[in-house]
């Protein structure tokens, strides 16, 4: 048994989101759309008025106000229904394009379990194989037996699409063309301290050593307990059969103002 930190799932109520959902069709990785809407979102604005807003302060160049509004919605699901989280990447002074892109990845497996599972569990699992590649027809193939809403076939093919362009934007694949290989990408300090931190916050499914945030970036078991040593925000005790671990910072947001 491993203990996360002393507080109960009482103490934690932002959580992962468990519905599945075909939002991935309209947005993928989406980099530079969170980062504009990181940028220019107002806690607590009503969604008709950032929209508005965003169309009119042209933060996504000059895409029409409905396709914003969609655009809007799916980035709220990422970012806004973790408010602590989005305080500290809107204060973030410079983040390296590998932290910016591992950040994405991380929030859209918390908001799409398709996505998470695809690519903190199959892909994982795929990775592990000798001389392991990827392609479209696997992952369209995947989508299709795992179809969690009875989509159509082509619904299926937009999806897997989206699924392989979103990994490959994340840096756990290699761009086209196909066969793709799978490497383990770099996960730099900072990237890693957020989503440790995060994680602490958050309801989800899986242990702090296993579990498929840390697990699509390679990082399980004892190499995270060494990547813990190395960032020195938290000792690993170990007592018979439990494991706890010693935080260095009270929380995210006192990780982000000690460490950004």
């Amino acid at each position: 048994m491993t203990v996360w930190d002393g507080a109960s799932a009482a103490d934690k109520p932002a959580t992962e989101a468990v519905r599945y959902h075909n939002r991935i069709q309209k947005l993928a990785l989406g980099i530079e759309e969170s980062r504009a809407y990181w940028r220019h979102v107002l806690p607590g604005e009503a969604p008709a008025a950032q929209s508005e807003r965003a169309f009119e302060e042209r933060w996504f160049g000059a895409k029409s106000l409905a396709r914003i509004r969609v655009l809007m919605a799916d980035l709220r699901a990422r970012y806004a229904a973790f408010p602590t989280a989005l305080e500290v990447l809107k204060a973030w002074p410079e983040m390296e394009p590998e932290t910016r892109r591992l950040v994405c990845h991380w929030h859209l497996q918390l908001a799409d379990p398709l996505y998470r599972r695809f690519s903190g569990g199959w892909l994982v699992d795929r990775r592990l194989l000798p001389g392991a590649t990827i392609g479209f027809q696997p992952v369209l193939q995947w989508v299709l037996d795992t179809n969690p809403k009875d989509w159509s076939p082509s619904t299926c093919r937009q999806v897997a699409g989206k699924l392989l362009s979103a990994v490959s934007e994340a840096g756990l694949v290699t761009p086209p063309p196909d066969p793709r290989r799978i490497p383990v990408p770099r996960i730099p300090d900072k990237a890693l301290g957020y989503i440790l931190h995060l994680l602490r916050e958050l309801q989800f499914e899986g242990t702090p050593f296993e579990n498929p945030y840390l697990g699509s970036v390679g990082l399980s078991g004892v190499l995270l307990e060494q990547r813990l040593s190395v960032g020195q925000w938290g000792k690993v005790h170990r007592m018979g059969g439990l494991t706890q671990i010693e935080w260095k910072y009270s929380s995210l947001r006192a990780w982000a103002e000690a460490e950004l």
